[in-house]
């Protein structure tokens, strides 16, 4: 998978686990629902690979070979930053889109 494509499945990994505790699986079935299980989506190393930048932990209690996903304060913090950035970059692109002919 691409860096790009990559980066951008954290901010919906880190909104799940924002949402509660879950096992890895329970953080990507969301996403693979919602992107109807396309195969350029590969999501089961984007946990690790949070857990690993320190943005989300596991709390090291195994059940049945799952781990249950928190955020960090860090991963609290990075979550609440770039959420910020997306909606800043969704209103400006929003305006650009809502623009008429008549307004240029």
């Amino acid at each position: 998978m691409d860096k790009q494509l990559e980066g951008a499945l954290d901010m919906p990994i880190l909104k799940t686990v924002s949402l509660g505790s879950l096992d890895g699986y329970g953080v990507l079935l969301p996403i693979r629902q919602i992107s109807k299980d396309r195969p350029e989506i590969q999501l089961y190393p984007a946990p690790y690979r949070l857990e690993h930048q320190g943005w989300i932990s596991s709390p090291g209690e195994e059940s049945e070979n799952q781990q249950d996903y928190r955020l960090t304060t860090a991963g609290k913090c990075r979550f609440q930053t770039e959420a910020e950035k997306w909606n800043r970059l969704a209103d400006v692109i929003s305006g650009i889109m809502a623009t008429t002919h008549e307004e240029v």
